[in-house]
């Protein structure tokens, strides 16, 4: 994770996913064009609280997102979710 300057709008939070696993319990190793989009991931950047809306998360938290949440952002060269906190699922 690189060391990132920049802040994010009230609401919002900056997402670096996890990547899903490489091979099954059983050992079969996954290929690339079969793996799933990964739904999970750890926030790296929070924005202030909304007028009507407190900031629950928290830098360093691992959350759970749905399939199609936030917008895929490329930050000095690493893949990032910029995402609403209302599109999280379920804080780990």
């Amino acid at each position: 994770m690189a060391d990132l300057k920049g802040r994010i709008l009230a609401g919002k939070i900056l997402v670096e996913a996890i990547e899903a696993e490489e091979k099954t319990a059983s050992g079969i190793i996954i290929p690339d064009a079969a793996k799933e989009k990964p739904m999970q991931g750890k926030v790296v950047l929070v924005g202030s609280d909304k007028k009507d809306e407190p900031m629950e998360l928290k830098i360093g938290d691992t959350v759970f997102y749905g399939k199609y949440s936030g917008t895929e952002l490329v930050i000095d060269g690493d893949d990032y979710l910029l995402m609403s906190q209302l599109d999280v699922l379920y804080i780990a």
